[in-house]
């Protein structure tokens, strides 16, 4: 979408307008925020800049008894600050086709006789042609208060509409346009199933996949529209229409073909997929732990690591310890994090992995040892700070100096304050800010101070005469 075009050039436009220079040079048409800026635009000028126009600073009654303003000039009267004039130029708008977005823009005016006239020239002169053409501005101005009305009558003229007319509004930029063209298309039935399948499996817009995927599954249930709906659908890249294609396998009478969806890389694909597994008499656990332990050089995929863990006991994690030295990566943040999801974290064991060369197992192992930090040597965790190590293994390490608080996680932050790596060196200015004296920290110590005085310029004076003052080392 594109961006709307600020007051500045709102008003720009309008003077440009006021000389008599054509719409289509004044300002972009077929951009809705240009109209938009142009309304504030024109109430943003100063009065002398437009004082060429007789009509400007007078009455409703001078506009009404002249013989008529040129298009420009009419489109300024739409956007007058006074309602009278505005209800005025709506009437006069009628012989101007090019004039319509204002009076869309007019239909949620704050002045009753403004809009009123403005909603009966729109409900007459908005044909399919201006339809497609102003669906993006009547949707922004539908956010508007009274804004409404324009929506209603869009809608109207698109449900009347073929197919194939409607097709430039389905492959519009602006993702609000889609969803309100999408919405008569269903509903009027305009599109097969295989159509809404390919949409739902291509849209990037959630709203558009939902519509377009439960409207496609209503077909379901026929054994020849597999190919052509539930495969598009399965092969979606979004984890919501992949899900919705699972489901609906039993309804399809396929329900063996979910089993394929078990390891999915999406939780949510996973969990339609035990469902409909268990509807069909099987057994989702039992499936995991037959792939968790298949012979090395195998190995699970990472869905099935995290399967287990979604569906297992506590026991299955002796299927998980083996998977933390397996050579995918993935295989072993996948493994960390089944560990911790059932409760089976042990420190000893998983420290190793804080030094693991992939940041995804780092940030795993962190994350499950952010509750037991206390067992892990201070010492250990500031050595890891230090330039020598990969820039996620630094990270990591904070993270949990941070939780384990005291002087070594503000020494470990502000040495690292100079770290070469911006990434870093946030991470490290963020902890410094949150950083608070804890309950075992000796009180004044003079390496606090100096510490603090050395990031002084991450805080306010204030701030930090606070930080000092609840460590006991400044007043």
């Amino acid at each position: 979408m594109p961006e709307d075009v600020g007051d500045e050039d709102g008003a720009a436009a309008a003077v440009r307008l006021s000389h008599g220079v054509p719409l289509g040079d004044a300002l972009a048409v077929a951009d809705p925020g240009a109209w938009l800026a142009l309304d504030a635009g024109v109430r943003a000028v100063p009065r002398h800049r437009l004082r060429h126009l007789s009509w400007w600073n007078r009455s409703a009654s001078q506009l009404s008894g002249r013989p008529g303003l040129d298009e420009s000039r009419l489109a300024l009267a739409l956007c007058h600050w006074d309602g009278r004039v505005r209800q005025e130029a709506v009437h006069q708008a009628a012989g101007y086709p090019g004039l319509l977005p204002l009076v869309v823009i007019r239909c949620a005016d704050w002045a009753a006789p403004v809009r009123e006239a403005a909603r009966r020239l729109l409900r007459e002169a908005l044909d399919l042609d201006a339809a497609l053409a102003l669906a993006p501005l009547v949707l922004r101005v539908g956010r508007r208060d009274r804004g409404a009305f324009g929506v209603d009558v869009l809608g109207e003229v698109l449900r009347r509409a073929p197919l194939d007319r409607l097709e430039p509004l389905f492959a519009d930029h602006d993702r609000a346009v889609r969803r309100f063209a999408y919405g008569p298309a269903v509903e009027g039935r305009l599109i097969g199933p295989a159509e809404l399948a390919r949409v739902a499996a291509e849209d990037e817009d959630t709203v558009v996949q939902d519509l377009c995927a439960s409207a496609a599954l209503t077909a379901v249930g026929d054994e020849d529209v597999y190919e052509e709906v539930l495969l598009p659908l399965l092969s979606a890249r979004n984890p919501r229409t992949r899900s919705a294609g699972v489901t609906a396998l039993r309804r399809a009478g396929r329900p063996a073909e979910a089993e394929a969806f078990l390891a999915d890389r999406s939780a949510l694909v996973r969990a339609c997929a035990r469902y409909v597994v268990r509807q069909h008499g099987g057994d989702p656990a039992a499936w995991y732990r037959k792939r968790c332990a298949a012979p090395e050089g195998l190995g699970p995929p990472p869905g099935a690591v995290s399967g287990l863990a979604e569906c297992g006991e506590g026991a299955d994690a002796g299927l998980l310890w083996p998977l933390l030295a397996h050579p995918a990566d993935g295989v072993r943040a996948r493994a960390v994090a089944g560990l911790r999801a059932l409760d089976r974290v042990d420190t000893h064991r998983l420290r190793p992995l804080l030094d693991d060369p992939a940041p995804g197992v780092v940030r795993e192992t962190a994350v499950a040892l952010l509750p037991y930090v206390a067992e892990i040597p201070a010492d250990l965790l500031l050595e890891r700070t230090g330039s020598a190590w990969p820039r996620h293994v630094r990270i990591g390490a904070l993270r949990l100096l941070d939780a384990l608080g005291g002087l070594a996680a503000l020494r470990a932050a502000v040495g690292l304050l100079e770290d070469p790596d911006e990434t870093v060196r946030t991470r490290a200015g963020r902890s410094v800010q949150g950083w608070r004296p804890s309950a075992h920290l000796r009180f004044r110590d003079p390496e606090v101070g100096e510490l603090l005085q050395r990031s002084r310029h991450l805080m306010s004076e204030a701030a930090l005469r606070r930080r000092k003052w609840e460590a006991g080392v400044g007043s």
